[in-house]
């Protein structure tokens, strides 16, 4: 099977999986309902008012990326010659981008003002997501179709080592402090624990049905996670790796986020191509309940919240597009049109460049082949 249409039906194949399973699940922590979802006002195409910065689109299946000017919420230039963009990240220090490849098994660091590539490194066989640690150091990538983690030794340019971790890994992220990189294993009921100075795998801790993307606490006290296969999201006790509880959300949960603030947990719900969910629930920290289910648009998927806690991008997989929302008010301000299927997003606090062509070919160099660190 082609990869491409692979990464595409993934999340069907875990919302089957969620409707075969939720019967015979096992008793966990009490949920607490979500309320009847809202259906705030939107307003369109309103600029983001005294925010710099841009904002990365990988679209899978458009083979590019789409870079948006995150203070006019317009389209700066599109970027294409990723194939199979799944998923990216913006570099701690805002400089560089990484994205990887699902069809060619590479992660790609960009330049985020010139655009320029400056290196490629392989990975395992279909990675999906990709961070890096605090300091810029090292670079992690999920492999699907390995149950692998691909560490980057990013000044080299090269890999350092491979880590065995759950079924089926996606989602993952590093702790505030560095310390460690908690891995989302979408075909089982874990969550891997990586213990980044000796990048080694040091746990495994059950949470529940299916978990697909994981955040943290800023202060890095807990760590939340999706749980596609339960339409919930869990918080978990990085201390003592205790399950703390879920809370119902939408249909099929894929990436959450967590306000630079602390104040709320944001929850992209896909659904399903033949049935896409279009909401993004908003729970609320101290309380750990659903507050607002806000309306974006098809297959509410990738997460991304700018440094001031004011506004977050949604990923829209399944009628290309980007939606924009004002947190204070609750409100969608603009819908940003994107490559074919939309999947990872991320946010760099670099001003946009000026005069930017329309769209840019990338030359990704063959073999391992790197340009000098921007």
């Amino acid at each position: 099977m082609n990869k491409l249409m692979m990464w595409k039906i993934v999340p069907l194949l875990i919302i089957a999986a969620v409707v075969l399973s939720a019967c015979g699940a096992q008793a966990g922590p009490e949920m607490t309902e979500p309320p009847a979802q809202t259906q705030p006002e939107v307003q369109p195409n309103q600029p983001a008012a005294g925010l710099e910065g841009t904002v990365w689109v990988a679209d899978e299946e458009g083979n590019s990326i789409t870079v948006v000017d995150a203070a006019t919420n317009q389209v700066l230039t599109t970027l294409v010659g990723v194939e199979g963009a799944h998923n990216l990240q913006v570099a701690p220090d805002g400089k560089t981008v990484w994205v990887v490849s699902g069809h060619d098994s590479l992660a790609i660091m960009i330049d985020a003002v010139t655009f320029e590539v400056h290196g490629v490194v392989p990975t395992g066989m279909m990675p999906a997501h990709i961070v890096l640690t605090p300091d810029g150091k090292k670079a992690y990538a999920t492999n699907g179709e390995d149950n692998t983690v691909t560490v980057i030794d990013v000044e080299a340019m090269s890999t350092i080592d491979t880590i065995p971790v759950g079924e089926y890994p996606h989602g993952l992220r590093v702790s505030p402090d560095g310390s460690w990189v908690y891995v989302a294993n979408a075909k089982s009921t874990t969550l891997s624990v990586i213990d980044v100075a000796q990048d080694v795998k040091v746990a495994d801790i059950e949470v529940g049905e299916h978990p697909v993307q994981v955040g943290f606490s800023p202060d890095g006290t807990l760590s939340y996670f999706s749980l596609n296969g339960e339409n919930a999201l869990g918080k978990l006790d990085l201390a003592t790796q205790e399950l703390l509880g879920k809370v119902a959300v939408g249909v099929g949960p894929i990436q959450v986020f967590v306000t630079p603030n602390n104040q709320y947990v944001l929850v992209a719900n896909q659904g399903t191509e033949e049935k896409p969910s279009t909401t993004v629930s908003m729970v609320d920290v101290a309380t750990f309940e659903v507050v607002a289910t806000l309306e974006t648009g098809l297959g509410a998927h990738g997460v991304v919240i700018d440094p001031s806690s004011r506004y977050a991008y949604i990923s829209n997989i399944y009628e290309d597009t980007v939606s924009v929302i004002d947190l204070e008010s609750r409100r969608v301000i603009a819908t940003i049109p994107t490559g074919d299927s939309p999947n990872g997003i991320s946010f760099s606090p670099l001003p946009a460049p000026a005069n930017v062509p329309a769209e840019i070919r990338l030359e990704i160099p063959e073999g391992g082949m790197n340009m000098p660190m921007p």
